[in-house]
């Protein structure tokens, strides 16, 4: 398999989601918004997937 670097939307889309769910954990560390470190798993996984996509694939 050929990895190519993502393109500058793919990799700013998902620094974006990963520090959107940097937020979220620390607000739900500090209990301001219930279940949002919950959620923020899911965004980083969404981050990952993008980052993940944009490398695998060629064009993304």
């Amino acid at each position: 398999m050929r990895l190519t670097p993502p393109t500058r939307y793919v990799f700013f889309s998902s620094v974006v989601l990963a520090v959107a769910a940097l937020v979220l954990y620390v607000l739900g560390l500090f209990q301001v918004i219930d279940g949002a470190a919950h959620f923020a798993f899911w965004v980083a996984f969404v981050a990952w997937l993008a980052m993940t996509a944009g490398v695998a694939a060629k064009g993304v």
